[in-house]
C-alpha cells in the first residue's frame, strides 16, 4: 500500500508539472499584455513596451518558462506584476478564505448526501421521490444564483448575516461562522444533489445483489445489511462523486466569493486575469492544481483501503 501511494504521489507530481507547463504557454498564446494591464488603456504603446521590457515578458516564452519553472522548483513563484508582493504571500493570505468555504461545503455535502441516500433507500417510496426532487433542484440551480438569492433575502432584507466580507476564525468564531454561512449553503446544494443520487443508486445496486439476498435469507437484519455491508461496498462510487463535487465546489467558490466580496482565491483570480498578472495566474494554477490532485489521490487511497479487492496485484 505504501509503495502504491508513493507511485501515485510521483505520478501526481508529474501531472502537476504538466498542468503548470500547459497553463504557462496558454497565457502566452492568449496574448495577455501585462504592461497594458498595469498601466491601463490610456497608456501609450511606448510606455506599455517599456513596462513589458521591465517585467521581462518581452523575452522568448521558452526562456521565461525556464526561469519560472526553475524558481518554482525552489518554492519561489515570483512577484505579482501589480502589487510587487510575493505570489506565495498573496496565496497564503487568500487560501484560508477559499479553503474555509470549500472544506465546510465538502463536509456538509458528504454528511447530507449520505443521509439523503440512506433516507431514500431505507424509507418508503415517497421518501425516494422526495430525495430525487431535492437532488433535481440542486442540480438545476446554479451556485451563484442561489448565492444572490440568499444575499438579497437573508443578508440585505432581514439582516441575519453580514452582506459581505470575511472574519478570520482566530478573530471571532461566531463571526467566522456567520461570514461563511451563506456562501457555504450556496456551494453545498449542488454537490449534495449529485452525491446523494450517486450514493442512492450505488446502494440500491448493492442491496439488490446476490450476496445481500443470501445474507438476508440467513436472517441478517436490514439495518446491519445496510450499514455494515451496503455502505462499505457502495462507498467507492460515492467517494468518486464526492471528489468530483470537490472540483465543482472549488470552481464555484470563485464566483460565490465575488458575490459576497470575500478576499479569497476567486477574487484574486479575477484581479489577476483583469490585469494580466502572469505570476499570480500561475500561482493560482499551481495551488488549485495541487489541491485537486491531492484530493483525488487521497480519494483513490481511501477507496483501495475500503475495498481491498480493488488493489492491484
Amino acid at each position: 500500500m505504501a509503495t502504491l501511494f508513493l507511485r501515485r504521489l510521483l505520478s501526481s507530481a508529474v501531472l502537476l508539472i504538466a498542468v503548470a507547463s500547459v497553463a504557462f504557454f496558454l497565457t502566452d498564446i492568449g496574448g495577455i499584455d501585462p504592461g497594458r494591464g498595469i498601466l491601463g488603456a490610456n497608456a501609450t504603446q511606448a510606455q506599455v513596451t517599456a513596462m513589458n521590457h521591465q517585467l521581462g515578458v518581452d523575452r522568448p516564452v521558452v526562456s521565461q518558462f525556464a526561469d519560472w519553472i526553475g524558481a518554482a522548483a525552489h518554492g519561489n513563484l515570483g512577484d505579482s506584476f501589480g502589487s510587487k508582493r510575493s505570489v506565495v504571500s498573496e496565496l497564503q493570505e487568500r487560501l484560508p478564505v477559499t479553503l474555509s468555504l470549500v472544506l465546510c461545503s465538502l463536509l456538509f455535502t458528504a454528511l447530507l448526501s449520505l443521509a439523503l441516500a440512506l433516507f431514500a433507500v431505507a424509507g418508503r417510496r415517497w421518501a425516494d421521490k422526495v430525495v430525487q426532487v431535492v437532488a433535481l433542484i440542486g442540480q438545476i440551480l446554479p451556485a451563484y444564483l442561489l448565492a444572490l438569492g440568499l444575499l438579497a433575502f437573508l443578508a440585505v432584507k432581514f439582516g441575519l448575516f453580514p452582506v459581505f466580507g470575511y472574519v478570520h476564525l482566530g478573530d471571532s468564531v461566531s463571526g467566522w461562522v456567520r461570514s461563511i454561512a451563506l456562501p457555504v449553503v450556496a456551494l453545498t446544494l449542488g454537490g449534495v444533489a449529485g452525491c446523494a443520487l450517486q450514493a442512492r443508486g450505488s446502494l440500491m445496486d448493492v442491496l439488490s445483489s446476490d450476496y445481500i439476498r443470501t445474507l438476508r435469507s440467513r436472517g441478517l437484519g436490514s439495518r446491519s445489511l445496510l450499514l455494515r455491508h451496503g455502505l462499505r461496498n457502495a462507498a467507492s462510487a460515492w467517494l468518486t462523486s464526492l471528489s468530483l463535487s470537490f472540483v465543482a465546489v472549488l470552481g464555484g467558490s470563485f464566483m460565490v466569493e465575488k458575490v459576497f466580496a470575500m478576499p479569497g482565491l476567486g477574487t484574486l483570480a479575477v484581479e489577476a486575469t483583469t490585469t494580466a498578472d502572469r505570476p499570480v495566474i500561475m500561482g493560482l494554477v499551481v495551488i488549485t492544481g495541487a489541491v485537486v490532485i491531492l484530493v483525488n489521490l487521497l480519494t483513490d487511497m481511501l477507496q483501495l483501503w475500503l475495498i481491498p479487492k480493488a488493489r492491484p496485484a
